[in-house]
C-alpha cells in the first residue's frame, strides 16, 4: 500500500511539472487594445442616454402619479379610473423601454456584441496562437472573478498577447 502511494505521489508530481502554463489579464489587454478603448466609449455613451431616457420616462410616471394622488378625491368616478390606466401604461412603456434597451436580448447587448466581440475574438485568436507556439497547456484569466489567488508575474503573458496582435 506504501509502495502504491508513493508510486501516485511521484506521477502526480511529474505530470504537474510536464505541464507549461501561464496566466493573463484580459482587462489589461484590452484597455491596452485602441479599438476596444473607441468601442467602451461609444458603449458607455449609448448606455447613458438610454439610461437618461428611461429615467425621465419614470420621472415623468412619477409626477402623474403625484398629481393624480392629489386630485384623485375630487375626481369623478371614470376620470380617476381613465388616469389610473394612463399610469399603469406609462409605467407599462417605462419598463418596456428598460427591457429593449437594458434586457437580455436588448440594444445594450447586441451593440456590446457587434462593438467588443471582434476584439475579443482577435484577443483569444492571438492567444491561441502564442499558446500553440509557446507549447502552453493551460492559461488562466485573472480578471473577471477568477479563481485564481496568486501567480508570480513572470507567468503574465498578458503584453506577449498584445506583441502578438501588433500593439506595444
Amino acid at each position: 500500500m506504501k509502495y502504491i502511494f508513493m508510486f501516485f505521489l511521484i506521477f502526480g508530481t511529474t505530470f504537474a511539472n510536464s505541464q507549461s502554463y501561464a496566466y493573463i489579464d484580459s482587462d489589461y489587454i484590452m484597455s491596452k487594445v485602441p479599438e476596444y478603448v473607441e468601442a467602451k466609449d461609444k458603449l458607455d455613451k449609448l448606455a447613458e442616454r438610454w439610461t437618461k431616457e428611461i429615467e425621465d420616462r419614470y420621472e415623468a410616471v412619477k409626477k402623474k402619479k403625484n398629481n393624480f394622488e392629489r386630485e384623485e378625491i375630487l375626481l369623478p368616478k371614470e376620470e380617476k379610473e381613465k388616469r389610473q390606466q394612463e399610469i399603469e401604461n406609462l409605467e407599462q412603456e417605462a419598463l418596456e423601454l428598460q427591457t429593449l434597451h437594458f434586457g437580455a436580448e436588448g440594444d445594450y447587448f447586441q451593440k456590446r456584441q457587434e462593438l467588443i466581440k471582434p476584439i475579443q475574438d482577435r484577443i483569444f485568436t492571438a492567444l491561441k496562437k502564442l499558446a500553440k507556439s509557446d507549447g502552453y497547456d493551460l492559461i488562466f484569466d485573472k480578471a473577471n472573478q477568477s479563481s485564481l489567488i496568486y501567480a508570480l508575474s513572470e507567468y503574465d503573458i498578458s503584453d506577449d498577447i498584445l506583441y502578438e496582435m501588433g500593439i506595444e
